[in-house]
């Protein structure tokens, strides 16, 4: 007998159970595992054995999953030691496949997670281990490099941009609208604030202005922007990514606790849409100005999720099954965009080691010189990825989803 087993990591998506159903719906075409296992809470509850048998679900639950946001295997953020200081941890993790009769772990997530299945797979090769590790990318952030993007990237982007559009319409019905402010997700790079660029009313942009953490952010020029387009139009959209530094590299604003960084060094950022109104109304502006922090709905929202990236979050699933019946291990499977239109994609598979603990930035040359919004080149690569919607299964007038544990 041989299985396999799935487990997820890093921060939730819209669309990162459908490359679990992906895995599952893989195997059932190709018939190579007698199970496929589900690990709850990422490699954190692997290690503690909470592992369930996803070869169980009916369709129909494989179906709710595949349309269920979040994760519903559950994660964690969860940092392996190196294994050459101590190897502990590893011993107990093939242990414990050893025992499930587990083959190939497929393991989703982001540039942390691709350190997990570098470091397993590396392991696994040095003890002369029979097992294949093989990721499957997921992250809103859209920052991992050696893919095109990364599913659960689209349906952020579809959500930002609707929400763009329809705050705009809600912010322009008075003769005196003032200014509003939308933050992103975002702390190291622009991707998801950039999306925003998509918005548009009769052919024409919505969004003002758009702050990037990849460009030096200037409280003077800040102030400049919004005094002349407010005068000049009596109304101002702006949107801003969490993660804007000031010319000494400092975030704009940081979460006041003593408990700053997970266990990735990630700094916990939130609150720039409201320092930002600050500067503005301490410039004397205006103080008409309304601010919403998008928050946790950016990757939750797949009542608005982007059917192209539920259907290529899926096919990357199938595809990690593909690689690991060819014996392939310590990879990812990654996108390569052939064309925009009609748009077109490809798989490809990418060493872990070389995503793991990397940021792929949002492209300077797509930011306009003025470094307050992003260029057409911007949204003729978003554009594709927030295409077509997908039919909600609902119960009593909700959307009907799944959990697993």
């Amino acid at each position: 007998m041989k299985n396999c087993l799935v487990a997820q990591s890093g921060g939730p998506t819209a669309v990162i159970n459908s490359s679990v159903v992906g895995v599952v719906e893989g195997n059932q075409k190709l018939r190579y595992y007698d199970n496929v296992y589900g690990g709850i809470n990422g490699i954190e509850g692997v290690l503690q054995n909470k592992i369930i048998n996803l070869s169980e679900l009916s369709d129909e639950d494989l179906e709710i999953l595949k349309y269920t946001p979040s994760s519903a295997l559950g994660s964690c953020r969860y940092k392996m030691k190196d294994f050459n200081v101590d190897e502990k941890e590893y011993i107990k993790v093939f242990d414990i496949l050893d025992a499930l009769d587990v083959e190939t772990l497929f393991y989703i997530g982001g540039n942390d997670s691709m350190d997990t299945v570098s470091k397993l797979s590396q392991y696994a090769k040095l003890k002369g281990i029979p097992k294949k590790i093989i990721g499957i990318p997921k992250t809103i952030d859209n920052d991992l490099f050696h893919t095109d993007h990364t599913p659960g990237y689209g349906s952020a982007a579809k959500y930002i941009s609707t929400i763009t559009l329809e705050t705009y319409l809600d912010s322009s019905v008075y003769s005196n609208n003032g200014i509003f402010i939308l933050e992103t997700m975002g702390r190291d790079t622009g991707w998801l604030a950039a999306s925003a660029s998509l918005a548009k009313l009769n052919g024409k942009s919505v969004v003002d202005f758009i702050y990037l953490p990849e460009t030096v952010f200037s409280k003077e020029q800040f102030l400049a922007d919004v005094e002349n387009r407010f005068q000049r139009n009596n109304k101002v959209y702006i949107v801003a990514s969490e993660g804007l530094k000031d010319e000494n590299g400092e975030y704009l604003f940081e979460v006041k606790s003593s408990n700053k960084h997970d266990s990735f060094s990630h700094v916990q950022l939130g609150g720039v849409g409201d320092y930002l109104k600050s500067l503005i109304i301490k410039n004397k502006i205006t103080p008409r100005i309304k601010v919403l922090e998008l928050g946790v709905t950016q990757r939750s929202a797949m009542h608005l999720a982007s059917q192209t990236d539920i259907l290529e979050a899926c096919r990357l699933g199938k595809e990690a099954v593909r690689y690991s019946t060819e014996g392939h291990t310590g990879c990812m499977v990654g996108i390569e965009r052939i064309q925009n239109s009609p748009y077109e994609i490809e798989t490809l598979r990418v060493e872990a080691c070389k995503v793991a603990n990397s940021i792929k930035y949002f492209p300077h040359q797509w930011i306009t010189p003025e470094k307050n919004n992003v260029t057409e080149k911007a949204v003729e690569y978003i554009a594709p990825l927030i295409r077509g919607s997908h039919k909600i299964i609902t119960e009593s007038g909700l959307p009907k989803y799944i959990k697993l544990y």
